[in-house]
């Protein structure tokens, strides 16, 4: 970053604007997070400046901090919430072009699959809490409602994951006949229905309850089991299972 120094040269009477580049040690803290990582290591670095480092560089009137505060309040400051974060808000930031939108979207989804890794079709269904971290990682960032169901055979072992609809941000449509079509497609034995609530209430509605009972009696007649019901707000939920109402 260079800076602006004013220099005056009393025998001619004028002005002249020189321009000179400091020194790295010569900016402000704030300014070279880089260096703060090498010297201090990344554990002291504060949000924004982690996120600086992803954008590289800022403009000519604001840092690459400044650009991450701004990037930080589009999530009201809660870095787990980053995900959430769309292209175009971040290119709707000046300074943010197309190329460091994608950077930033990257990182922020490395970090959720590293936080959420991506279950393996094998794996085994053995409790309520198994079936919350799937659900979990598929339903947090979103910012309106879908509605997921895992597919299990007779051993619990996962078969398929799939969405069976995507809604606004306080409903979606819940088909019984479209996820039993699937179920029986794949010759499962169980599932597990999962939905997200993007309000923050992980609480079941009148409607959810419905359809719930709904769900578990028509597949019943199939010979498939319901499982669970599962309701993700953030990292909470909600199972129907645990709470008896299955």
């Amino acid at each position: 970053m260079s800076h602006i120094i004013e220099k005056t040269l009393q025998p001619l009477g004028c002005f002249f604007i020189v321009m000179s580049k400091q020194s790295i040690k010569e900016w402000l803290p704030q300014e070279r997070p880089r260096e703060r990582l090498v010297e201090k290591g990344p554990n002291v670095l504060s949000d924004a400046e982690l996120i600086a480092i992803l954008i590289h560089s800022g403009t000519k009137k604001r840092s690459a901090v400044d650009l991450a505060r701004e990037v930080l309040q589009l999530v009201n400051g809660k870095i787990q919430n980053l995900n959430q974060i769309s292209l175009q808000q971040l290119c709707g930031i000046k300074g943010i072009g197309k190329a460091k939108a994608i950077t930033l979207l990257a990182s922020f989804e490395i970090s959720r699959r590293y936080t959420f890794p991506q279950e393996e079709l094998s794996d085994n269904i053995c409790n309520t809490k198994m079936a919350a971290k799937i659900a979990i990682s598929t339903l947090r960032d979103l910012c309106h409602e879908e509605c997921w169901v895992i597919f299990l055979n007779q051993a619990n072992r996962i078969v398929a994951k799939e969405r069976v609809s995507s809604g606004g941000v306080s409903g979606t449509i819940v088909d019984t006949r479209i996820i039993l079509k699937s179920a029986v497609n794949k010759l499962a034995s169980g599932i597990i229905l999962m939905h997200n609530h993007p309000s923050g209430n992980v609480k079941p509605g009148a409607q959810d309850r419905e359809q719930t009972l709904q769900l578990r009696e028509a597949a019943s007649l199939f010979g498939i089991r319901l499982l669970d019901h599962l309701i993700v707000a953030g990292n909470r939920y909600y199972s129907f299972a645990e709470d008896g109402a299955i």
